[in-house]
């Protein structure tokens, strides 16, 4: 019945920085989000392609988490397009640009959404 190969059935990728927990403010937001690495899988690339030419990021990170399979992706995003959005508005701003994506994969976490803070 289910024909997930081993590879979508295990978290296999080791733990990277887009999941480690680090302060939750900047000094100064970059101008402009660095192009995808080219370790990146297809899926990633077009992920983050799409979110950094909607929300113009400060951070942006995309991490296929289903074990390189394609079928879950963890999003980190902050843009300055959500300041004073509730999160649930938030999201539906990111589910939107990514309507395409979500009808074809299992699942998309993001973890977080928020507009950059001044200091």
């Amino acid at each position: 019945m289910f024909s997930l190969s081993l590879a979508c059935r295990r978290v296999a990728r080791s733990p990277s920085a887009l999941w480690q927990v680090g302060r939750g403010y900047a000094a100064k937001p970059e101008t402009k989000p660095s192009p995808p690495p080219q370790e990146m899988d297809e899926g990633e690339r077009k992920i983050m392609s799409k979110l950094s030419s909607e929300f113009t990021p400060s951070h942006l990170a995309v991490q296929d988490i289903s074990g390189g399979c394609g079928s879950f992706y963890a999003i980190s995003i902050t843009s300055d397009k959500f300041r004073g959005l509730s999160t649930v508005k938030q999201h539906r701003l990111v589910n939107a640009v990514l309507k395409d994506e979500i009808d074809v994969i299992h699942g998309l976490q993001v973890l977080r959404l928020e507009a950059h803070v001044a200091t």
